[in-house]
């Protein structure tokens, strides 16, 4: 509450008045122990949490596991960066531009957003650990990023522009893999066979524009992939062809 509260009147109740919810209401404990994890597990495995229990849940296991994720997640992206025929090729071509992406620049951290990685041309690349599922998914997820860094050396993308965001973030969802028919299909149980890794790769740009501070609307997201859509999606560069 804002202010200084009046002094209670004898009658009155001289607790404060409770304005958090409950844990009635969310269905969440918040707690370490083995007993309350696994009970607030069950509770979200089997959809008894509401939507602020599942946020306090993801919060805390976020932060009591943030050490493992960020581990795994880094030996993720060393493997990756020395094995993966993408992650070595985009890499090829990115210091071709004089780029230089290395693990000093290619983070792990935990994050708040819900988002798998992200790219700053200031900063580099983040993974989020706490969000990456595997090492196929810390591989879609690198191959995204690197796409917006090859982007960023060959084209001058600038990312505060919204019809070059859309652009870059058309090619990264096409190029990287995170749309092929396997991932949408056992993934995200995506069932169409014909244009759908064109409709996953509209669905996610559109997303990923929406998510930019200077759009206003679904409609306005859609609206700027849509206007962009030809040239980029055909845009395979550096690729001859989408390579998965």
């Amino acid at each position: 509450m804002d202010g200084k509260p009046t002094d209670p009147s004898p009658s009155s109740n001289p607790l404060p008045e409770k304005t958090t919810t409950t844990t009635t209401e969310t269905g969440y404990i918040p707690g370490n122990d083995a007993w309350t994890r696994w009970r607030n597990t069950f509770m979200l495995l089997t959809g008894r949490l509401t939507d602020e229990g599942r946020a306090q849940y993801r919060h805390d296991r976020d932060t009591l596991f943030e050490k493992q994720d960020c581990q795994r997640c880094e030996k993720h992206r060393d493997y990756l960066l020395q094995y993966s025929p993408i992650i070595r090729f985009l890499n090829d071509k990115i210091t071709a531009l004089n780029g230089d992406l290395n693990p000093s620049n290619i983070r792990c951290v935990r994050c708040v957003q819900r988002r798998a990685g992200a790219f700053s041309p200031d900063v580099g690349i983040e993974l989020c650990a706490n969000e990456l599922r595997d090492r196929a998914h810390a591989e879609d997820t690198l191959a995204h990023e690197m796409v917006h860094a090859y982007d960023h050396l060959r084209f001058k993308v600038d990312f505060e522009n919204l019809r070059h965001t859309a652009c870059s973030e058309i090619r990264a969802a096409s190029l990287s893999g995170e749309c092929r028919f396997v991932q949408e299909f056992f993934t995200r149980a995506q069932r169409k066979v014909t244009q759908q890794h064109q409709e996953c790769v509209r669905r996610k740009a559109a997303l990923a524009v929406r998510a930019h501070p200077s759009c206003q609307s679904d409609v306005q997201a859609v609206k700027m992939v849509n206007q962009v859509w030809d040239s980029c999606f055909a845009d395979t560069r550096p690729f001859d062809e989408i390579y998965r």
